[in-house]
């Protein structure tokens, strides 16, 4: 009889994928997934601790599930990812029924440490930064969930932005080498991925060697996945300005398969601020790369993260981030208040914004940014684009899919097939989607 896993995922798209390795490091111990944590036999948290909510979240999920010990003692509970790099002896002193807590780099160890816990009692803690990699030590590939995967080529981080716990709970860059990147990459698309997204924290810094021998980066790794066969797109993130190099913007002028669609963080627009976070950038530098970009793929679009109210942030200084929005014109993006995180320099900054003036630009900054995505959605209406089909729709015959942008598309094509490319022309903007019509038969990926 299998016994039943449950796992919970916060945080990016780099969780996600541990998370399934995580499922497939466990199957050979019988684990099967369960429907929901009421039939679970194991219950992993796999967490964030980016923001200071992230961590929250995951204590009060913890005090709920203290109650589900209580009921089923023979339930076992982990607590996996970045909150518990950062965090598990603390974990462990508040959450004492916590029977694993594990590190985004040693996941690979859950089976002796749910076998330890199963045989010793108390907790299983392993925080440590193991010398060998995890990637070595995994099943040869996840199987994808559908035909949009999740592929991790780099991990950690050297640029130490003084806001940011990644160094702290990811570890130093790592690059896993090529061979091994494409080999899994061949065995998705043999699983039936049709699009691959590349992950890293600073995926852009990736390297290694390439068939050659000679070394490579970024640019070069996605010409080389883009020729399997039966693989229509590549996507790749997240990214670093500091390392949008030569090659990778030529990789978006020529490579069709590597989708016109860039997540490139800029976090502010003021370049004292921006010394202030050590990105190593100023402002009119990604503006610069930027046009460099758009010269390359006139098509791309591109999102951004930002961060309000860093500490000593003036009202002028905020003005400059508004105006780098405007210069640049985005297509989504991530903004928060600054979250003073525990071990980070800038969580010892004097001149911490008031709480009420980070509320207040955070809204303005939305406001744009929202205004700018919905114009940049009403862009493509009437045009025909492929839209990679992911999912059958709510209503019968209808499909669910993405478009080169990223953008989620609905149709009615009661002949279409998951993982099928069919070109649709975009018609009308709902509050999520984009609803179209099916236009002609497949015709490739050109936007």
């Amino acid at each position: 009889m299998s016994k039943k896993l449950f796992i919970r995922t916060y945080g990016c798209q780099m969780n996600v994928y541990d998370s399934a390795r995580m499922a497939d490091v466990l199957a050979p111990l019988g684990y099967a997934p369960a429907q929901g944590l009421e039939d679970a036999d194991l219950i992993i948290l796999n967490t964030c601790h980016i923001r200071e909510k992230a961590s929250e979240k995951v204590y009060s999920e913890l005090g709920r599930l203290r109650e589900t010990k209580q009921e089923r003692p023979g339930m076992l509970v982990a607590v996996a990812g970045c909150t518990a790099q950062a965090e598990g002896a603390e974990i462990v002193r508040r959450m004492p029924f916590v029977d694993v807590v594990v590190g985004p780099q040693a996941y690979h160890r859950l089976p002796e440490l749910v076998a330890r816990a199963t045989r010793a009692g108390g907790a299983a803690l392993d925080t440590d930064f193991p010398v060998e990699s995890k990637f070595d030590h995994l099943p040869l590939v996840a199987t994808p969930a559908g035909p949009s995967a999740f592929l991790t080529i780099q991990e950690g981080c050297d640029k130490f932005c003084t806001f940011c716990v990644v160094p702290y709970t990811r570890g130093a860059e790592f690059s896993r080498p090529a061979a091994d990147i494409e080999r899994e990459a061949r065995m998705l698309v043999e699983g039936g991925a049709r699009e691959i997204t590349l992950l890293g924290q600073n995926v852009n810094a990736w390297h290694g060697a390439g068939e050659d021998g000679a070394a490579i980066g970024l640019g070069a790794l996605a010409r080389r996945l883009a020729r399997i066969e039966g693989l229509a797109r590549l996507r790749y993130t997240t990214s670093h300005p500091r390392d949008v190099d030569d090659a990778l913007v030529a990789a978006h002028a020529e490579e069709p398969k590597l989708m016109p669609y860039l997540h490139l963080p800029v976090q502010s627009g003021a370049d004292r601020v921006l010394e202030a976070m050590n990105r190593g950038h100023r402002a009119e530098d990604y503006l610069r790369i930027v046009e460099r970009l758009r010269r390359a793929r006139p098509d791309l679009a591109l999102s951004s993260d930002f961060i309000v109210g860093f500490p000593g942030e003036t009202e002028a200084e905020f003005e400059a981030t508004l105006d780098l929005v405007r210069a640049v014109g985005f297509a989504g993006a991530f903004s928060f208040k600054f979250s003073a995180r525990p071990g980070t320099p800038a969580a010892a900054l004097s001149g911490q914004v008031a709480e009420e003036a980070r509320d207040e630009r955070l809204q303005r900054l939305q406001a744009l940014l929202r205004d700018q995505a919905e114009a940049f959605n009403r862009e493509v209406l009437g045009r025909v684009v492929p839209v990679l089909v992911e999912k059958p729709g709510r209503h019968p015959g209808q499909i669910v899919g993405r478009s080169p942008w990223l953008q989620s598309v609905h149709c009615h094509a009661p002949g279409a097939a998951i993982g099928e490319t069919i070109d649709v022309r975009l018609l009308r903007l709902g509050p999520n989607s984009i609803a179209g019509e099916v236009a002609a038969p497949a015709s490739g990926e050109a936007a």
